[in-house]
């Protein structure tokens, strides 16, 4: 059975259309904001996802209507292309360097959604990406796909390298936990995973 799924949602502030495959494919990401792009395609390819997305928003405006609904998006397409939750191995864990910086993740792919981000950025930018919807951006991945989702950032002197220290973090430990166990079994005393 293909994992995978795609994703079309609009309103009056974005446009996004995004298909997401568990078990790899192409990567191609476009949402209009470079480094946030760079985060995506490095979350895709560090997590062995396939990932084609292309957002349109209100840059009128500013980052955070795009970076937010991406999230929103990304989660809904991890919650339908994870099914059941079925077969997985459900836990997983990284630390990440980037240079002078370190990224943790740790993620229960549970069906319950809870976020604890702990990153305070130096610099408020990177390009035209606000730091600050780093944590909005994994709030609503954590919200609509069904994930407790821990991300620290302990220390770091450049934004870039420790958000990007997180983005990889979380692709190597959602990579572990959406994983096919060896059971196929639902690593849960209640029996689901689902809802």
């Amino acid at each position: 059975m293909e994992r995978a799924a795609t994703v079309v949602r609009q309103t009056k502030e974005t446009n996004i259309e995004l298909t997401l495959g568990l078990d790899g494919g192409e990567v191609v990401v476009d949402t209009g904001v470079g480094f946030f792009d760079h985060m995506l395609t490095a979350l895709a390819v560090h997590g062995g996802f396939g990932l084609r997305l292309k957002a349109e928003g209100d840059w009128n405006v500013d980052c955070h209507h795009t970076v937010e609904d991406t999230g929103i998006v990304l989660g809904r397409a991890f919650k339908q292309a994870l099914g059941d939750r079925s077969g997985i191995v459900r836990y997983g864990h990284a630390m990440i360097p980037m240079d002078e910086a370190l990224g943790f993740c740790a993620v229960d792919v549970s069906g319950r959604p809870y976020l604890v981000f702990d990153a305070a950025f130096p610099q408020e930018r990177v390009g035209d990406f606000d730091t600050c919807m780093t944590e909005e951006f994994f709030r609503a991945l954590s919200d609509n796909a069904g994930f407790t989702l821990h991300l620290r950032c302990p220390y770091g002197k450049n934004s870039h390298h420790m958000i990007e220290a997180l983005f990889k973090a979380c692709a190597h430990a959602l990579c572990d936990a959406t994983a096919e166990n060896s059971t196929g079994a639902v690593l849960s005393t209640k029996g689901t995973l689902s809802e």
